[in-house]
């Protein structure tokens, strides 16, 4: 049983960008909320793109990237969330997780969070 569970996880990285919208308006680099509170769903968004093109082309490292700017607390590890199966992250970031290939990285994906893109590394 376990054996078969752990063939359908994956592992993933990611870079959230929190903004107005998000759930909680807090992050280990804004404990205030002061940045999250005045950034729009929109900014974050482009913010997120820009990111990601540098990522794509090879002018940033994802962790490196991750560890700077992410919002969540992965971000200590360079945007590393382990290991996770189905029903364990909020949906939309489980089915693009799922729908990339190992190494690639997703367009924006949104969440109650806020804003990711996410690379699949396992």
């Amino acid at each position: 049983m376990s054996s078969s569970s752990a063939a359908n996880q994956v592992r993933a990285s990611h870079i959230l960008i929190k903004h107005q919208g998000s759930r909680r308006k807090a992050s280990w680099k804004d404990p205030e909320g002061r940045v999250i509170n005045s950034t729009t769903r929109d900014s974050a968004v482009s913010q997120l793109k820009t990111i990601r093109e540098d990522i794509v082309s090879g002018n940033a490292k994802f962790a490196d990237v991750a560890s700077r700017i992410s919002d969540c607390s992965s971000a200590k590890r360079g945007g590393d969330l382990g290991p996770f199966g189905r029903g364990q992250m909020q949906k939309p970031f489980e089915e693009a997780t799922y729908a990339l290939k190992i190494g690639e990285i997703s367009d924006i994906v949104e969440t109650d969070s806020g804003a990711h893109i996410i690379m699949r590394t396992g």
